[in-house]
């Protein structure tokens, strides 16, 4: 199957983190001092939007004004190797945020260049990039393209034939009729209805109606999301709890994904329900900053989506000791919910290393998983003693531990550490192997052997 082929559409922004440790004020001013370290650049904006849907393996070209100067040879430096740049003319100097942080937290914001807005649009281009999409992305950052008259058009006609996600801007111009869904959060949907209240659901079936749009959902942080469409149905899309994390670039991590998934032939829920996880995957990552302070190629660039075991360590290690188990979890179980529940009691967080379907097929057969791999997952993010599901590719867990390094490895049943491959990895950097007991009559095949044999029958369970 051919790569999916996404066109993003939107401002170009340079985004600049200056990162540094501050323990001290100005002895002149009550303000910080910082002590630089490092200095990290990446494309913002559009261009962090067009980068989310090339690392997760889309065919991507990028449409937005790119000024000729330093800073906007820079952009296109860091773009043009992963995806292709359809370059409009840019009135000013490059757009950039630059962010002062320290300890992890921005102290202040610097916004330099602009206004940004398109001269010389290449219509021709353009019109030639939108017509074999698969999907569209317009991500506004307020620099004048969405208001521009011919890229309007060209806009609306490509939302008649090819699903179009219109991730808005204050300072824009209203989504073009028919597009597929419309992405803005809480405050940007109450400045476009002008209201001062409402939940979510009344905020997006408002502008539903107000837009003439196939769909919006209006975001809402931890809250989740809330789904309208054309024809008055409305859902809720809840979020997974984040404990601490940076919402920087949640907004374009979330459009991001749901233009992926239409492009690949998704229902507009489907899509949202995937951003959703995405979005909060991102926060809890450390959002647009630990995204920049990543080298391009490693595991999460790679797939954005998820974090990788190493930034899973990193972010769970303040908690205490990384506690970790694996396996299929194929109809989850008594057995099951007691092996995780003794591994939790191990540590500050638990991860599980949950193998996907193609590992579940080499391991148990070709009529297994029951259950794919997304929906394991969400039964086991739900459950309260499970912190982080990696994804298991492989058969067995080594690799993954040798990156994950966890400082307990759980198994439960009746092993030898002689036969556990990964026990070596895991003690070469200090870690210990912990069997726990398994719950007597309880295990997915004599489950699926029992309902085949007829009437389910209970496994004896223990007084």
């Amino acid at each position: 199957m051919s790569a999916p082929r996404v066109v993003v559409v939107g401002d170009v922004l340079l985004d600049r983190d200056v990162l540094g440790t501050s323990d001290r004020l100005c002895p002149d001013a009550p303000a910080p001092v910082v002590d630089v370290e490092r200095t990290a650049e990446s494309p913002g904006g559009a261009g962090l939007a067009a980068l989310l849907c090339a690392d997760a393996g889309a065919d991507v070209r990028l449409v937005a004004p790119v000024a000729d100067d330093d800073a906007g040879r820079r952009l296109r430096a860091m773009l043009e190797p992963r995806l292709t740049v359809v370059a409009v003319g840019h009135e000013g100097a490059t757009r950039s945020k630059t962010r002062v942080r320290a300890a992890g937290t921005s102290l202040v914001r610097l916004d330099e260049g602009g206004p940004g807005e398109p001269t010389d649009v290449p219509l021709d281009a353009v019109e030639e990039a939108l017509r074999d999409a698969d999907a569209v992305l317009v991500s506004d950052y307020g620099g004048g393209v969405t208001t521009h008259p011919g890229l309007r058009t060209l806009l609306a006609r490509a939302a008649a034939r090819t699903p179009l996600v219109w991730d808005p801007h204050p300072r824009g111009g209203p989504p073009v009729p028919r597009a597929a869904l419309v992405t803005p959060n809480v405050a940007e949907a109450m400045r476009a209805t002008g209201s001062a209240g409402g939940g979510p659901d009344q905020l997006a079936a408002d502008l539903c109606g107000r837009w003439d749009v196939d769909a919006v959902v209006v975001t809402a942080g931890a809250q989740g999301a809330c789904l309208a469409r054309r024809d008055g149905r409305a859902v809720v899309v809840p979020a997974g709890h984040v404990e601490h994390g940076d919402p920087c670039g949640a907004g374009d991590r979330f459009a991001a994904t749901a233009a992926l998934h239409l492009a690949t032939g998704c229902t507009v829920l489907d899509a949202v329900v995937r951003a959703v996880e995405a979005a909060t995957g991102w926060v809890a990552a450390g959002g647009a900053a630990a995204y920049r302070s990543l080298p391009q190629g490693s595991p999460h660039t790679a797939s954005p989506e998820r974090e990788s075991p190493a930034m899973v360590r990193a972010r769970l290690g303040a908690r205490g000791p990384v506690v970790a188990t694996g396996g299929c979890f194929d109809l989850l179980h008594a057995g099951h919910v007691a092996t995780l529940d003794a591994a939790r009691r191990l540590g500050g967080s638990l991860v599980v290393l949950l193998n996907s379907d193609a590992s579940v097929r080499r391991l148990k057969g070709p009529t297994r998983p029951l259950v794919p791999a997304g929906s394991r997952r969400r039964v086991l993010e739900a459950l309260d003693c499970v912190d982080v599901v990696v994804d298991l590719d492989d058969d067995d867990p080594v690799r993954l531990l040798g990156e994950l390094r966890p400082d307990v490895w759980v198994k439960g049943g009746d092993y030898d550490l002689a036969d556990l491959p990964e026990a070596q990895v895991v003690q070469a950097h200090g870690g210990r192997v912990v069997l726990v007991p398994f719950v007597p009559g309880w295990s997915t095949t004599g489950l699926v052997a029992r309902a085949s044999a007829g009437p389910l029958t209970r496994p004896q369970e223990r007084a």
